[in-house]
């Protein structure tokens, strides 16, 4: 399986961000921890560059069996939910217009990747290639004492509203302004361009 790039220079981020790029903050959710045999049920994402938020995507998707009931304890999203959702290779497709060739955020970058890349294969669509960046690995790097990383407790730590944790959607908001949050508290050690 072709592995998205990573971003590993986090002293750089913010020369990119100011040449105009497009970023993407992403997650899944999905009704399991295995992505050859589990499948995605949510994606949610917003698309911002320096000037802010660009434009935003949600969509639940169907799984074509059933959501264990652990994960709808988790996440919320039931059977009956997802029940007129599209597929995976419908959902995935419009993802893949959405994200063109942007810069993909996520925070556990490689879980969602992975997740997303293995639904793409089923779909005999191609795979993702973007240019990723960690959060998870971002904020390790960016305050190496904390000990704990996921992401409520890092928007808990900025002072970020989480209105709806473990929701795909809200749960990209929330990578996105870590992520801007981030960037901020490592001015002094970022790249100029």
């Amino acid at each position: 399986m072709p592995q998205n790039k990573l971003l590993e220079d986090f002293r750089k981020l913010q020369s990119l961000l100011d040449s105009g790029a497009t970023f993407i903050a992403f997650d899944t959710e999905t009704t399991g921890l295995s992505s050859t045999s589990d499948r995605v049920i949510e994606i949610g994402a917003v698309k911002f560059d320096k000037t802010g938020i660009i434009d935003k995507f949600e969509t639940l998707i169907n799984p074509q069996k059933p959501i264990p009931v652990e994960c709808t304890e988790i996440n919320h999203i039931t059977n009956e939910m997802v029940k007129d959702a599209p597929t995976a290779e419908v959902a995935l497709k419009e993802f893949s217009d959405f994200i063109k060739d942007g810069i993909l955020i996520a925070h556990n970058a490689n879980f969602d990747l992975n997740f997303i890349n293995e639904e793409l294969e089923r779909a005999k669509l191609p795979q993702t290639k973007n240019k990723a960046l960690d959060t998870l690995t971002f904020v390790r790097w960016a305050y190496p004492l904390l000990g704990k990383y996921n992401l409520q407790l890092m928007a808990r730590l900025m002072d970020i509203n989480v209105t709806d944790a473990h929701r795909a959607f809200d749960d990209a908001r929330v990578c996105m302004e870590v992520f801007n949050k981030t960037l901020k508290d490592t001015a002094s050690v970022q790249k100029k361009a």
